[in-house]
């Protein structure tokens, strides 16, 4: 008998038709022998309609309320579904997350697992039921509070659970059939993965692949669980997600696995700054206690007539959720840290190429910025791992030097994607 994580986004139970449906997809998994452990997300647009009524209603909603309203969202999907199993005849019963033994920090909004200690779900799946866990919540014992994962928190709950109940498998139910080259929201004929490893998953997830979210990823590759991911609305057999490395070894390195854009990210540039031994320091010491998180840097050579006035421009990417504070930040510190002033840019889009196959293969960054100059895009920025290239251009060129890219690296299919729900909100 194996043991399976099933997750299901807010498309997938994103109205009563639809959460009938996956009841029926859930028993039938269990049907064919195996035990089922599901977490669904919140219902459609929930979560984003919460947020719209607690902005409505305070100013500045307050983390721990905020927690309070928008875990609600995933309480309701989860007993529905229960509900629905159990008409059909199957046996479910339903838990939240701090039911299910997720622990995690302090921190409202983003918090992180610190531990599962899924005793009820085992009890429950040991006793015949199909248990059914809400995502992206969990508890702190030392607060005694609820908290929330923040973005993809769902994803990452399903990974945890599966590596905490030893899963055969964490399967990954979306409106797509699984991973492509590329989004086929914007590209349609992007190709379907039959398989990919977790370091080019989590590069592609880091670069702004939504598919599955990265600190999911992140958990799967250290816990070695593998992931499939799937569409609720389809028989498709999905992407598979290698973390084992014996097995990642076994496929065949494709010089790109896929294009991935991220149009989430702001640009400020700190222009005039000493060029001197710890200014650097002190502008990232500053952002960092902004709370911010920096993707990509870079720094211009140093102009000045001589060693004493040579000056510099620092240029780094961020949330633009971030930005304003950010900038708030380090214009209260402009007399310490010395710069000449700052500028900003939220109009700016990422495009990477991710591949396990550019460690051995040269002649990617020639393809990818011909490709670039031939639709006549203007690179601002670039960042390199040892699989991944990355460029920052303007944001309304992004999809378009998306679609070039991805043409040049013959990625592109024959057919067209079905995206099958979701309103991408």
């Amino acid at each position: 008998m194996a043991l399976i994580v099933q997750k299901y986004g807010g498309s997938s139970v994103g109205d009563a038709d639809k959460i009938k449906h996956v009841a029926r997809r859930i028993i039938e998994t269990q049907a064919a022998g195996n035990q089922v452990c599901v977490v669904v997300s919140a219902m459609g647009d929930t979560t984003d309609e919460l947020m719209d009524l607690a902005n409505q209603v305070a100013s500045r909603p307050e983390g721990r309320e905020l927690d309070m309203l928008l875990t609600a969202g995933e309480r309701i999907s989860m007993a529905l579904v229960s509900m629905a199993i159990n008409d059909l005849g199957a046996k479910s019963l339903s838990f939240t997350g701090s039911q299910a033994g997720i622990i995690t920090d302090e921190v409202h909004g983003n918090a992180r697992i610190a531990e599962v200690t899924p005793d009820r779900v085992a009890e429950a799946l040991a006793g015949g039921n199909i248990a059914i866990v809400a995502g992206f919540q969990g508890f702190n014992r030392n607060s005694k509070d609820i908290t929330t994962l923040g973005r993809g928190g769902s994803d990452t709950t399903a990974v945890a659970l599966a590596a905490a109940l030893k899963a055969d498998v964490c399967e990954i139910y979306s409106d797509v059939d699984g991973i492509y080259t590329a989004d086929p929201r914007i590209i349609p004929t992007a190709r379907k993965l039959d398989a990919i490893d977790v370091e080019s998953m989590l590069e592609l997830a880091a670069a702004g692949a939504k598919i599955l979210h990265i600190r999911a990823v992140e958990f799967a590759r250290r816990h070695k669980v593998n992931l499939v991911v799937r569409s609720t609305f389809s028989t498709d057999p999905g992407t598979v997600v290698i973390s084992d490395e014996n097995g990642a070894k076994q496929m065949e390195e494709s010089i790109v696995s896929g294009v991935a854009t991220d149009k989430s990210q702001a640009k400020i540039t700190v222009i005039g700054i000493p060029d001197v031994p710890g200014k650097a320091a002190a502008v990232f010491t500053t952002v960092a206690e902004a709370g911010a998180n920096i993707d990509m840097i870079v720094q211009n050579t140093p102009t000045g007539s001589d060693v004493t006035d040579a000056v510099s421009d620092i240029t780094f990417t961020l949330p633009k959720g971030d930005l304003k504070h950010v900038l708030d930040a380090l214009a209260q510190n402009k007399d310490v840290l010395g710069y000449r002033e700052l500028e900003s840019d939220e109009q700016i889009g990422k495009l990477s190429v991710v591949g396990a196959g550019m460690r051995t293969h040269s002649g990617v960054s020639a393809i990818l910025f011909r490709a670039l100059a031939e639709a006549g895009i203007n690179v601002e920025m670039i960042s390199t791992s040892e699989i991944r290239i990355s460029v920052i251009t303007s944001l309304d060129q992004v999809d378009d030097a998306a679609r070039a890219v991805h043409k040049a690296f013959d990625l592109d299919s024959d057919t067209v994607a079905t995206v099958y729900a979701g309103t991408g909100r």
